[in-house]
């Protein structure tokens, strides 16, 4: 199983949103997931994942989400080969057991241009870096994942579902 996650924000609540399905390019209903986590650490530039990471984590106690691979909405490398970004803490905080592929909207400064990858027509590249699974078979992975616009339809679900759940009644959006 692969999962793709989101987290979003407000000043007292994060919201996570996920996605649950069998292959990259599969069309099969997901199984979808929300968990509202109280009190996220504050952002500290440079230290993203210790804002994201409890999260996911949280997120991750569900005992019905066992995923062989995670997608998050980031950067497993901030530099796309050594420079360990949330996705990095991530694989690491699970012990190595579950492949982390993170695909980012925008590059981080000095991030090997090998990380770039097209979806669709779009002329915008995403940032894809990865553990436990080859850069190249995570590229080809994300290339090939279901949807024809530049976002994956799966991490386009599990960042809508984290923003509903933010402007859910009884959180602030």
């Amino acid at each position: 199983m692969i999962l793709a996650v989101d987290v979003q924000y407000n000043d007292e609540t994060a919201s996570i949103g996920a996605v649950l399905f069998e292959a990259f390019d599969g069309a099969e209903e997901p199984v979808r997931f929300h968990l509202s986590y109280p009190d996220p650490e504050p952002y500290v530039p440079g230290a993203f994942y210790r804002r994201e990471l409890p999260c996911i984590l949280a997120l991750l106690e569900n005992p019905a989400i066992k995923p062989e691979t995670i997608i998050v909405d980031g950067h497993v490398y901030l530099d796309g080969l050594t420079k360990p970004g949330l996705g990095k803490h991530l694989y690491d905080a699970l012990n190595g057991e579950v492949a982390v592929i993170g695909v980012a909207k925008s590059a981080f400064t000095g991030i090997d241009p090998s990380c770039e990858i097209f979806r669709g027509s779009s002329k915008k590249p995403l940032y894809v870096s990865a553990v436990g699974i080859t850069h190249d078979a995570a590229k080809r992975n994300i290339i090939e994942m279901h949807g024809n616009n530049r976002i994956p339809s799966r991490l386009r679900e599990a960042d809508q579902i984290a923003r509903h759940g933010l402007a859910a009644p009884g959180t602030k959006s």
